[in-house]
């Protein structure tokens, strides 16, 4: 979502909306995201597009659907893997964020210190209702409820220690990439084997009867989705590695290129 269906302010444009809008109720547009959000913050980001596919979140560890208000094809990480994750952090003198399913809502449980990009990350959301921050959480690798997501928000050069030691465990799946508003800031997404938005909107067109993908990206993490698509389009903010597996590259996100580019290839 970021960086190719938001805008420069991080919003669904009024201009998409309408455009996707009117493909849906007259063409019968499949449409949906698939990002690494949380539910919390794509509800009211979708808010205005009356899409009824389920929403991939999570990076592919859940789909949220919208008519139901409730998660469904969840994945979650085994415990002894997150408390092994945390150990990983914990040797570079830091812990991460663990996002966990609670009923239908999020709990965000950390202890410690937080970076100054994770505390700003943070103060940004911790007012959404389907999500509930608990910062000084005692054990909270251990916690019952199942773990979507383990993340952490750093300088891109210190979480690459990390990455790369969590390269070698079979059991998870760990993104590294860098900020779109500053490339020096690293985002680090732990998740369960076999989890990837590239899996899951497989597994959403077979539910849904599509036969056809077309997918669009900007940033590291959109690459597996896009070479699982049947269709591959980058937006012109797109970093070079998402660009060059790309079949097709269209304006950048802030002039509505995606609905304006299903509108004329429908």
């Amino acid at each position: 979502m970021d960086g190719t269906l938001l805008g420069s302010d991080s919003r669904v444009s009024a201009t998409t909306a309408s455009i996707l809008n009117r493909l849906i109720d007259e063409q019968g547009l499949l449409f949906t995201v698939a990002t690494a959000r949380t539910h919390a913050t794509v509800v009211p980001l979708m808010s205005e597009v009356r899409s009824t596919l389920p929403y991939i979140v999570f990076a592919g560890a859940a789909m949220w659907d919208p008519l139901k208000n409730e998660f469904i094809d969840v994945m979650a990480i085994d415990n002894d893997v997150a408390a092994g994750v945390v150990r990983a952090f914990e040797q570079h003198g830091m812990r991460p964020l663990i996002y966990r399913q609670h009923g239908n809502t999020i709990h965000v449980l950390h202890t410690g210190t937080l970076s100054a990009q994770e505390q700003a990350f943070v103060n940004e959301r911790k007012a959404l209702p389907l999500k509930t921050f608990i910062l000084n959480a005692p054990n909270y690798h251990t916690c019952d409820d199942p773990a979507l997501l383990i993340f952490a928000m750093n300088h891109y050069a210190t979480l690459e220690r990390i990455y790369n030691q969590l390269l070698g465990n079979e059991r998870c799946v760990p993104t590294l990439y860098h900020d779109i508003f500053d490339p020096t800031v690293g985002l680090l997404e732990i998740h369960a084997r076999g989890c990837s938005k590239a899996a899951s909107i497989k597994r959403l067109a077979k539910r849904i009867g599509a036969h056809r993908i077309v997918a669009f990206g900007d940033n590291r993490n959109d690459i597996a989705m896009l070479q699982a698509a049947d269709v591959a389009i980058a937006v012109e903010n797109a970093v070079p590695e998402v660009k060059a597996i790309a079949h097709h590259i269209i304006p950048p996100n802030t002039t509505h290129s995606v609905a304006r580019h299903i509108a004329t290839h429908l």
